[in-house]
């Protein structure tokens, strides 16, 4: 077992916290304060990225991508968790799920994401299902060569700036031990076309600047070539997707964390109370004791998940054990630094309360705490027949 990082992977750890200091930290009070990212400093953040090479880093080689690894992958995102997420957004991860690309869609859609000129989001969640993927109302029929979309998507991520959606819609029903269950297919839609409306989402206490969006189809017309995977089999594309996605949110936790206890340590050392610092009262020291045991769990958790997906080995319930105990984590650790802080915590001169706010979504998206929890539980209990 070797716990170090290689060479390379110093380097890129290194030139990706360089890269957030001082390209996304001068911007994150004027977006938190605004809840605007302005298309400019977005375009000029992408554009960066692309210069330092590190555009569609998680995808392989073969199609114009750095071909990271998923530890080294899980190392980048995790440095990108310390800033805001309404402006890392722009240092382009665009969708693996577009990987199932065949065809001209290569060309179309996949090619111009790796080379970062397209944008893509990802239409799942609906008012009515969330957690229950097979649920959803949002519906394709087939009409001659087309499929024909009707529903409504919510919170949709980043699709404000999309160029193009991937959207999963039911087109039919099946006979599963569970019941009738739908079918989900997955469609490539592009902004502009007729019947696709996109509308501004909510106002959301959590990531401002990273804007969600709702998403309205009224007989959207979408040629059978727009069909991403298989008809009927987007549901194992979605799952084969969510599978990373789980993985990011653990790192990016990681990362806020860190960038959380780096602020409340030296506060710690320096701040005096009764005529000595309060680090060395056992009520303060004993917060950053658990608070960095806490912080290397996650991380170690989410690396040794991330090199499980490496090695080939099956690891769902690695993956969710890493997703569950760093997004609780995090809620944790900031609010903690901020009892540590007092009062001062919670004001707008620190990031704090913005971490803190933002702590609450990771436990939710990606597959809430609950799912999670299911996951490993199931993992554990099926071998022995339960």
């Amino acid at each position: 077992m070797n716990f170090g990082l290689s060479e390379e992977q110093e380097m890129i750890v290194e030139t990706v916290r360089a890269f957030v200091e001082t390209e996304i930290y001068p911007h994150e009070n004027e977006v938190e304060r605004s809840g605007i990212v302005p298309p400019e400093l977005g375009d000029e953040i992408r554009r960066k990225c692309i210069d330092l090479g590190f555009y569609a880093c998680n995808f392989p080689e073969e199609v114009g991508g750095a071909g990271l690894d998923h530890v080294t992958f899980t190392l980048v995102e995790r440095e990108l968790g310390r800033g805001s997420l309404g402006l890392t957004v722009f240092f382009g991860r665009p969708s693996g799920i577009l990987m199932a690309c065949e065809g001209e869609q290569r060309e179309r859609y996949l090619l111009p994401a790796v080379r970062g000129e397209k944008i893509d989001a990802l239409a799942i969640t609906e008012p009515d299902a969330g957690s229950d993927m097979r649920g959803m109302k949002c519906a394709a029929r087939r009409d001659g060569g087309d499929f024909v979309l009707n529903g409504t998507k919510h919170f949709i991520s980043h699709a404000d700036v999309a160029d193009f959606v991937i959207v999963f819609a039911a087109t039919g029903e099946e006979e599963t031990p569970k019941g009738i269950k739908k079918k989900i297919t997955a469609f490539l839609v592009d902004r502009g076309m007729p019947g696709f409306e996109i509308l501004k989402g909510y106002d959301s206490v959590s990531h401002r600047g990273y804007r969600n969006s709702t998403l309205n189809f009224t007989d959207c017309r979408i040629p059978e070539a727009q069909v991403l995977g298989e008809v009927h089999r987007g549901f194992d594309i979605a799952n084969q997707w969510l599978y990373g996605t789980r993985l990011t949110v653990a790192a990016t936790c990681v990362g806020r964390a860190r960038r959380v206890f780096d602020l409340a340590l030296p506060y710690a050392a320096e701040r005096k109370q009764f005529g000595k610092p309060i680090g060395a009262n056992q009520g303060v020291s004993f917060k950053l004791a658990d608070m960095i045991t806490e912080i290397d769990a996650a991380d170690w958790l989410t690396l040794a998940a991330a090199w499980q997906v490496d090695a080939g080995r099956p690891a769902d319930r690695q993956i969710a054990s890493a997703k569950l105990y760093a997004s609780e984590m995090l809620a944790r650790v900031t609010d903690e630094a901020i009892q540590i802080f007092g009062g001062m915590g919670l004001m707008d001169d620190l990031p704090l309360a913005r971490f803190w706010r933002d702590a609450r979504v990771e436990r939710i998206w990606d597959g809430t705490s609950e799912i999670q929890r299911h996951i490993i539980s199931r993992d554990l209990l099926r071998p022995l027949g339960a």
